[in-house]
């Protein structure tokens, strides 16, 4: 009991609650990151990610099948009020893919250009990387007095290698391309194939799934299904739309700076932008040092463009088109990309995000049924 004279620093015991709040949603999501990790680290121990790798190459049209009929059955649902499903379904694929084929069919000329422009100027870019770099450090030692003749000669050796890797492994690595688009090529149109049958068929294939659920889940494993597949679609189909804008301000960016082959770092820059907050670095760096090998009139202007494209990705483009999708953390995302890095590579960095989101979703909703926070708290 309080005495007369003390009275209950109200605001204090506020802030006392809010900062423990905080730092309870803090925990939460670091136990979440630290479940996943021991998960990936004994499954990677336990090689069971190997036998899991095999058996998905086998099945992956059905994974793109299912993945082309999640894609498109809001579309297809909505034309199924008008026309019916059989019908919308020949009319999304006929407009999808074949917009994608006649796309190709405009930019895959242009594309070979300059692919073989910039294999046939490869040499000419690795000589003026070392003439940058032999006027760096002849600065250096002439600025400093240090004797770097022993480092530049490892840096050019080094870079000799990379110029003879490439222009030795060019052709096989060209005939390995080829192999795999043709093997791939092959999935895919089974798996566009397996997709329609899907399509078509979308209700029974969802709900099949909760065949393997007891029926007295039923209900949860449906609102469950709802949350995934909202906070997924919207992510899914964000990417694809925002990539798709980062190819194309960014193709323009890089044909006005002048810099040689601008269709295939513009492409490169948009596939890394799957990596949240690293992948932009990650793509634009090359386009950037091709560019002041060039020139350094043209290599500022490179950067200016992947800077300008980056400011419009940020505040417009992502805003507008993906929102919230992920309601994740910055901090969250990172150190989740850290960690899916270090167990599966470049592959974990581009899954990472939306398996944190989906591992989000269903914590949120178990902590919903069994209040697993006010426990804590409680406790």
């Amino acid at each position: 009991m309080l005495k007369k004279h003390e009275k209950l620093d109200v605001e204090n015991l506020n802030e006392v609650i809010s900062i423990t709040k905080k730092l309870l949603k803090i925990g939460f999501t670091f136990a979440i990151i630290a479940l996943i990790a021991i998960a990936t680290y004994l499954l990677k121990t336990w090689k069971v990610f190997e036998f899991l790798k095999t058996v998905l190459i086998v099945i992956s049209p059905v994974f793109i099948g299912l993945l082309i009929a999640w894609l498109f059955d809001p579309i297809v649902t909505a034309m199924q009020k008008k026309i019916p499903r059989l019908v919308a379904c020949i009319v999304v694929f006929l407009v999808f893919f074949g917009g994608i084929v006649l796309l190709l069919c405009l930019l895959l000329p242009s594309f070979t250009i300059q692919v073989r422009e910039f294999v046939t100027g490869i040499p000419n870019i690795l000589k003026e990387i070392k003439s940058m770099l032999n006027q760096f450090f002849l600065t250096i030692s002439g600025d400093s007095g240090i004797d770097l003749t022993s480092v530049k000669d490892q840096v050019f050796n080094s870079i000799e290698n990379v110029g003879i890797s490439l222009t030795t492994k060019l052709p096989d690595m060209f005939i390995n391309i080829i192999k795999s688009i043709i093997s791939g090529g092959m999935l895919l149109i089974l798996g566009i194939m397996v997709g329609f049958y899907m399509l078509y068929d979308f209700k029974k294939v969802k709900y099949g799934l909760l065949d393997f659920v007891p029926k007295k889940y039923h209900t949860d494993a449906k609102e469950l299904m709802k949350r995934l597949n909202h906070s997924l679609r919207g992510y899914i189909q964000g990417l694809f739309a925002v990539m798709f804008l980062v190819f194309i301000t960014q193709s323009i960016g890089l044909t006005l700076a002048g810099l040689k082959a601008p269709m295939i770092f513009a492409l490169f820059c948009a596939l890394t932008d799957i990596i949240p907050y690293l992948g932009p670095y990650i793509g634009g760096a090359p386009a950037v040092l091709v560019g002041f090998t060039i020139s350094p009139i043209v290599g500022i202007f490179t950067l200016i463009s992947i800077v300008v494209v980056q400011l419009l990705e940020n505040n417009f483009y992502q805003p507008l088109i993906m929102g919230k999708a992920m309601q994740l953390h910055p901090v969250t995302i990172i150190v989740g990309l850290l960690l899916f890095q270090h167990f599966f590579g470049i592959i974990g960095m581009i899954v990472a995000t939306p398996v944190i989101a989906c591992v989000k979703v269903i914590f949120t909703f178990i902590d919903e049924k069994i209040n697993v926070m006010e426990m804590i708290r409680e406790n």
